[in-house]
């Protein structure tokens, strides 16, 4: 590994999704987001719905890019190591599963909503954080 280099794992309950050294990971925290570098200080940061960003050079072209719902990450030892409750590479996702899924969540917010059923809305608008995180990674209008 180059001495301006790290290791980013990212692994999820059924596995390791991501294993790959890089230059700089980007995250959103609750506290907003974060850039971490090698040689930076250790840290763990609980993550939200949002899109983990991995770069490899000075140019966003090498960029890698993760959804990622929820968890965590620490770095240590210029090691980055995210567990998260799910994570799916851009490359994988089935746009036309995530726009469904976009929909269905919607749909199932303004059930929520017309009911005034407060834990079916919490529900929902995970579920379409979710969809909406997925298609972010694709770059694809949501």
């Amino acid at each position: 590994m180059a001495e301006h280099s790290f290791q980013v794992t990212i692994s999820t309950p059924d596995g390791v999704v991501y294993d790959q050294p890089a230059t700089m990971v980007v995250v959103t925290t609750a506290g907003g987001q974060m850039g971490v570098m090698a040689n930076h200080v250790p840290v763990v940061a609980a993550l939200g719905i949002d899109l983990v960003t991995v770069k490899h050079s000075d140019t966003d072209a090498a960029d890698d890019v993760i959804a990622v719902n929820g968890g965590f990450m620490e770095f240590h030892n210029n090691v980055a190591t995210i567990a998260a409750d799910s994570a799916e590479l851009a490359q994988n996702i089935d746009i036309n599963r995530a726009e469904s899924a976009k929909e269905r969540a919607e749909k199932m917010l303004n059930q929520a909503n017309a009911s005034h059923n407060k834990s079916e809305l919490d529900r929902a608008e995970v579920h379409l954080k979710r969809a909406i995180n997925r298609l972010k990674a694709t770059n694809r209008p949501i």
